[in-house]
């Protein structure tokens, strides 16, 4: 009898099998701190557009939570829900709730630009200002009103060591930012972003536009962050979700269609859209 009849483990598409064993330590929600809970939250770009379908989501603290799915599933419009991003498009609504430590992001007397401190986002495309390195990590702290010289050099230090890119900025802290290789320019906006002390991390593809690597430096941080930080990382590289996630979301169309610790979601999916989506039949 043909074995592939009744082998039920999913064909992972050419993934490396190693990099997505790491499911043996099996992760249990139930057992994790939660940090970001979504409730029956509907997303609408305008009044006849729908993004966001009934997500029912609880994003574990001081994890990476990855969220794939093929384009346009909703993936970013999610993540960008997360610290109102969406709030500056004319026409967007919601409905449901968004949850950050118990507390209603999307609440009457929620302060945005102060929930924006607190979850952080870091783009595709690195966006460092046109300023010196240094400016670039206390640019938060001064928007904050922080003056004391001793106290900026020590965070922009303690950020950009961080955010490992100290040791190759050190001797030339006072040059243009926009200088700087496209690897380091998108750690020196992780460093910006946690010069600030976010709760959260959200990272939009943050190393689609990078080489080989760059990418790697920018999984070695996520990896190494996640011990201070909740992050959430959107991102259409399956192996990448597979190294550096804890836990995935796989959505389409609008739906979070299934969500698990990422060992046991890409080796032993229960939803037959998900397998079809990490052997490659579609997405």
């Amino acid at each position: 009898m043909n074995q592939e009849t009744h082998d039920k483990t999913p064909r992972t598409h050419g993934m490396d099998i190693s990099l997505i064993e790491r499911g043996v330590k099996k992760l249990k929600l139930k057992d994790e701190t939660c940090c970001l809970q979504v409730k029956q939250f509907n997303f609408y770009y305008n009044q006849h557009t729908q993004a966001l379908k009934s997500i029912n989501l609880i994003i574990p603290e001081r994890r990476v939570t990855a969220f794939i799915g093929p384009s346009g599933c909703g993936k970013s419009t999610l993540l960008r829900c997360f610290n109102r991003m969406n709030d500056l498009i004319d026409g967007a609504r919601i409905e449901g709730e968004m949850l950050l430590n118990k507390q209603d992001i999307y609440g009457k007397n929620v302060n945005v630009p102060d929930l924006r401190r607190r979850v952080g986002m870091v783009f595709q495309k690195p966006n460092p200002f046109p300023k010196s390195i240094y400016e670039n990590v206390a640019y938060g702290l001064r928007l904050q009103g922080v003056k004391n010289r001793r106290t900026l050099d020590k965070v922009v230090e303690k950020s950009l060591r961080s955010a490992a890119l100290w040791d190759e900025v050190k001797d030339r802290l006072d040059d243009n930012a926009v200088g700087l290789s496209g690897g380091q320019q998108q750690r020196l906006v992780i460093a910006r972003a946690i010069a600030i002390e976010p709760e959260v991390l959200l990272l939009d593809e943050p190393a689609s536009a990078l080489d080989p690597i760059s990418t790697l430096k920018i999984e070695e941080l996520i990896y190494d962050l996640k011990d201070k930080y909740t992050i959430v990382i959107v991102t259409h590289n399956m192996q990448q979700a597979a190294r550096v996630s804890d836990y995935t979301a796989f959505m389409y169309l609008g739906e979070l269609i299934e969500f698990g610790d990422t060992g046991t979601l890409f080796t032993n999916p229960k939803k037959k859209q998900t397998e079809d989506y990490i052997t490659g039949r579609y997405g």
